[in-house]
């Protein structure tokens, strides 16, 4: 079957940059599904977006759709006809559904059954629709009207190219007739230019200053700031969403370096990379000691006969936007921080829970609280959740949001407060996103659990539970925050005490009653999806969760533990017996002894258990002690061997009485080896 190169380029004004790759990327999705559907054919695909056009090229696209045939079952015959012969109205019914008459129904088989030999068509008739389908398609919130056409899209259009090799698709879209003219750069190149072919899209629009492709462009972009930052004895901050957006409004890029005076470089340099960022899309240069430089790479449309131009005119924009944070600055640091604490007397936080004041008095107990048992100083813990919130309140964090914590560590550290109290300001927001930073400081640390904790308790207090769909107050972020503060920087901190004491904080505003059991089975609920995430199956979590363990990282020790034991040969059979032990001891009758009597065994197996179970006792009690559970477990998987001897020898339920108990003794002294670290009896 002969094929062709297919394109499609829909030019419009400027697209919305932040949805650019992603209106892209939905558009060749579209084809792809329709060229499927039609049975076509082809050998690669390649998608183009620029700020005025969307584009798409299909290689080696089969010319004609293939023959197919249709075969459908209708209903039984007994269905289709009445007793005299007539049809009924299911047959009538799946004609009409065939769009034939009755009597071109095949009636020979037990079912009506309709056969169809469907003629291909030739690509070219089916391109229109396709492209139309996948156009209607796009995820595209909010579509507009332009003069007074009817047509609707996120932009007005304003050309389309539609080639099948040399064939120019007959059709009209989105109020625009198919060519082949395209147009270049609005200002290098604003003449129309006529693309020769679908394999040299690319070449001709490059010849016209467009790269049409975004991904070279990307990389464009990226390796020539690079480029110039090394070149002005830095490193540029380059996050991948402000690139992409960067590659989303320039078609032929040329980043230039920029300067802005050295004074603003008092004001706290995340205020100014915000506002260089966010607002002018700029990229910032960093020294080798992760200081702001004076200098920023603006990335112009245009390749300027007089760049200086360009560079004056956008340090000129920017000089503005950093006297705006300068006068933030300069008037926050007029008082205190603390001073700030009487502005949030009159910020509601959660009109059932009181203040944001309040809320940071509760922060305060609560980390001087946690700090010590965490090795931290209870005393600076206390101070810096008292100031936790301060920096809300200031012009600041009012004018960059994103400052929240930030402004606070600087103005702490104006009033002389210590280094790790005026940290603790900003870690109490740590880890902000999964996989995110975590706190650096016990003080931090301690704080950012309290203020989670605080958050948690009071929520959960007034039933404001998150839902499937919702989580306003971000409780399962918080929760899952606690967590990997407390896992991975190893602090031992008992959470139910925790609890109980931020329980108590908040008086009659919450129904105490259950509360902290509730909070507690939200916060060890989020680790289920945590090692699931890590590949640790279910049921060993749900062998630690049985015994309840009050420290997130005695539980976490304890899962790796079991985890690491489920490897083991032994690891099956011990998991088995102690379930059959669990199921034993359970449907015992009376009081299980609390020692086992020598005296009653009749058979060398229960002294050979008895035996290695008091091994075992010694040799892994010190361990269970240290949480050296990982060598806890692989001691115990030694008992293998006793233990499969004693129930292949051994009635546990004999008919003595005493005998029997005493074997009950025994079994409970087994299972609670186990129990010191996990109930294995769980592990599937």
């Amino acid at each position: 079957m002969s094929a062709q190169d297919f394109l499609v380029e829909l030019g419009t004004e400027e697209l919305p940059p932040k949805a650019l790759n992603t209106l892209a990327e939905a558009f060749l999705a579209g084809i792809e599904k329709g060229l499927q559907a039609a049975g076509l054919t082809y050998s690669a695909k390649q998608v183009y977006a620029a700020p005025r056009r969307l584009a798409v090229l299909i290689t080696q696209l089969a010319t004609q759709q293939p023959d197919r045939s249709v075969n459908l079952d209708g209903p039984p015959r007994q269905a289709a006809f009445d007793a005299d012969g007539n049809p009924t109205q299911a047959a009538l019914g799946f004609a009409k559904k065939c769009g034939v008459d009755l009597s071109e129904i095949d009636q020979s088989g037990p079912k009506l059954r309709y056969s169809q030999n469907i003629a291909g068509k030739p690509t070219a008739s089916l391109l229109p629709t396709i492209i139309e389908d996948s156009l209607n398609d796009l995820p595209i919130p909010k579509r507009m009207r332009w003069g007074a056409r009817k047509e609707e899209f996120v932009r007005p259009t304003q050309w389309l190219v539609m080639l099948f090799g040399d064939q120019v698709i007959d059709c009209t879209i989105l109020a625009q007739t198919a060519g082949r003219e395209s147009r270049g750069h609005r200002f290098h190149h604003p003449e129309s230019v006529r693309i020769t072919s679908p394999a040299n899209y690319a070449s001709d629009l490059r010849a016209a200053n467009v790269l049409a492709d975004f991904n070279e462009r990307r990389a464009l972009i990226s390796k020539r700031v690079d480029e110039l930052a090394t070149r002005h004895e830095g490193t540029a901050i380059v996050p991948p969403a402000l690139l992409d957006e960067v590659t989303a409004l320039v078609e032929w890029p040329v980043p230039l370096v920029c300067s802005f005076e050295e004074r603003f470089l008092e004001v706290p340099q995340e205020a100014l990379i915000t506002t260089m960022q966010d607002n002018q899309k700029y990229f910032c240069l960093l020294d080798a000691d992760g200081k702001l430089l004076p200098r920023f790479i603006t990335v112009a449309n245009v390749e300027s006969k007089d760049p200086s131009q360009i560079i004056l005119g956008n340090e000129k924009v920017v000089r503005p936007r950093l006297t705006d944070a300068e006068f933030f600055f300069k008037q926050d640091k007029k008082q205190s921080l603390e001073t700030f604490n009487q502005r949030l007397q009159n910020v509601v936080f959660q009109a059932q829970l009181g203040t944001v004041f309040e809320k940071a008095e509760r922060v305060s107990r609560l980390a001087a609280f946690i700090a010590p048992h965490v090795g931290g100083d209870a005393q600076r813990a206390g101070r810096a959740g008292l100031l936790s919130k301060c920096d809300l309140a200031t012009e600041m964090v009012g004018e960059f949001p994103e400052m929240q914590g930030v402004a606070g560590y600087y103005y702490a550290l104006a009033d002389g407060e210590p280094e790790d109290v005026a940290l603790a300001l900003n870690e109490q927001y740590m880890p902000r996103g999964a996989g995110a930073e975590l706190p650096s400081t016990l003080t931090g640390a301690a704080v950012a659990i309290a203020d989670k904790l605080d958050t948690l308790v009071g929520i959960f207090g007034i039933g404001m539970l998150p839902t499937g769909s919702k989580d306003p107050y971000a409780l399962r972020r918080a929760a899952l925050g606690i967590l990997r503060i407390l896992i991975e920087k190893k602090l031992d901190l008992d959470l139910i005490k925790a609890v109980q004491f931020s329980v108590t904080q908040f008086g009659n505003k919450v129904k105490a009653a259950g509360l902290a059991d509730q909070v507690l089975e939200f916060i060890f609920d989020r680790l289920r999806a945590r090692y699931e995430d890590e590949g640790v199956d279910a049921s060993v979590y749900l062998s630690v969760r049985a015994l309840q363990p009050g420290s997130a990282l005695d539980f976490d020790q304890r899962v790796q533990a079991v985890q690491a034991f489920r490897k083991l040969p032994e690891a099956a059979s011990l998991a088995a017996v102690n379930k059959r032990v669990s199921n034993l001891l359970s449907k015992a009758e009376g009081n299980i002894a609390q020692t086992v009597e020598p005296k009653y065994f009749d058979n060398a197996n229960e002294f050979s258990l008895y035996s290695a179970i008091q091994q075992a006792d010694q040799a892994v009690g010190p361990m269970a002690a240290n949480r050296q559970y990982t060598e806890a477990l692989a001691r115990l998987a030694a008992l293998r061997e006793p233990v499969d001897a004693f129930f292949e020898a051994v009635m546990v339920n004999a008919e003595d009485a005493s005998v029997r108990a005493n074997r009950y003794a025994l079994l409970a002294r087994l299972r609670n080896l186990f129990l010191g670290v996990a109930d294995i009896s769980l592990l599937g």
